[in-house]
């Protein structure tokens, strides 16, 4: 018995050295009362023999009984109540969470959101690309989420805290699920910006490309730039600086195909960089053969480089030296300005899908990304032109 220790506890009698003798008597009136109220109680129901309806006449429910139940009557309409309104709730959570019922049905939502024309298309891209996202770094966000969210920034040019607040994710959260989700749709939808074979072009080539330059326009080329902010690296700015734009810029070189389809995107130059180089240095001419025509605007000096292709290139003539152009070059350069418009459409609806491209890109985007010769903004804009190919054409 260590009674000095802190953690004793008496175990005999308590710790009591008297203890007060039971009353038998007392018990025993105590087990006669309990026999008395046992005895007193009516059977069983089961044991009962059913009432009679004349008994059922006889005697009305007492208001005890009235009472019992109106009380259950309306706790179960109190309950049916909460049931409903709980359901009512959960239904507008879920159109809250940005879960896989955020845009089930809702077209016009999938295409304010994502730039897809319909929800059919935003589940083919889902499948395409849920085996390859990182859903083991990414645990707080489904695959749905992770696509969703990637699309948004792209559509709408949100920022990250307020995809954050949205998606209920940290902003570091939502910063590493966007360029992870990037690289998984560049691998995958890359090639969707694909060269087509000569045979593809002449089945399906417009008549009015047939009508003006036969059926060898191979490709109408053009550049187009997106602004980004002021580097601090003295050469960056002077290798990115627009004369053009009076702005700081990187330039792509696009190409479509007759139908307005995107063949080729360029890696991203500097804003400085003339057509020229980017369309010699782009590996653009690697993809001509002997006979094709391209079609391009009068910035495109690239005669002698698509000639040497075996290739030739429509641009419209000059007036340079001449008081007025020939029938044959008005009509020709009518011609070409026609058929140049839908290279100009298609970067239309480039820009207009993702307003991305219509604002300043941070210059954390013009890095190269880690083993690898490409930036995040290559990435993204080729993205942009493979989504662009799953939508409608506008040829």
């Amino acid at each position: 018995m260590l009674e000095n220790h802190p953690d004793w506890t008496p175990s005999l009698q308590l710790g009591h050295n008297h203890v007060k003798e039971t009353d038998v008597a007392r018990y025993q009136r105590q087990v006669q009362r309990r026999t008395q109220h046992l005895e007193q109680q009516p059977p069983a129901q089961d044991q009962q023999l059913p009432p009679s309806p004349a008994q059922d006449q006889q005697q009305p429910p007492s208001p005890a009984q009235d009472m019992g139940c109106g009380l259950c009557t309306s706790r179960r309409d109190v309950i049916n109540s909460l049931m409903e309104e709980n359901r009512e709730l959960k239904r507008e959570l879920d159109e809250y969470r940005m879960n896989e019922n955020f845009l089930s049905g809702d077209d016009n939502a999938v295409k304010y959101y994502t730039g897809l024309p319909n929800f059919a298309l935003f589940q083919t891209l889902l499948l395409i690309l849920t085996l390859y996202l990182p859903q083991g770094r990414m645990k707080k966000l489904s695959p749905f989420q992770l696509v969703l969210l990637t699309l948004m920034r792209l559509r709408l040019d949100l920022p990250t805290q307020h995809l954050s607040h949205l998606f209920r994710v940290h902003r570091t959260t939502v910063g590493d699920a966007f360029h992870h989700t990037l690289g998984v749709m560049y691998a995958q939808l890359s090639p969707l910006v694909l060269w087509p074979s000569r045979e593809c072009l002449l089945t399906s080539m417009p008549h009015e490309f047939v009508e003006s330059f036969g059926k060898n326009v191979a490709a109408i080329v053009d550049c187009f730039e997106v602004f980004i902010e002021k580097p601090s690296n003295v050469l960056a700015r002077a290798q990115t600086f627009s004369q053009y734009k009076h702005a700081y810029t990187m330039k792509y070189l696009i190409v479509i195909t007759p139908q307005g389809v995107i063949s080729f995107i360029s890696n991203g130059w500097g804003g400085r960089t003339s057509d020229k180089h980017i369309t010699e240095q782009s590996g653009f001419l690697n993809k001509l053969l002997p006979g094709d025509i391209v079609l391009a605007d009068r910035g495109f000096n690239i005669r002698e480089s698509v000639g040497m292709m075996c290739a030739e290139v429509k641009i419209p003539t000059f007036t340079r030296g001449r008081a007025q152009l020939e029938a044959k070059d008005v009509e020709e350069t009518r011609a070409i300005a026609h058929l140049r418009i839908h290279i100009e459409r298609v970067i239309g609806v480039v820009r207009n899908k993702f307003r991305f491209l219509h604002s300043t890109v941070p210059v954390h985007m013009l890095l190269k990304c880690e083993g690898e010769n490409l930036m995040p903004l290559d990435k993204i804009v080729t993205v942009w032109c493979a989504l662009t190919n799953m939508c409608k054409s506008v040829v």
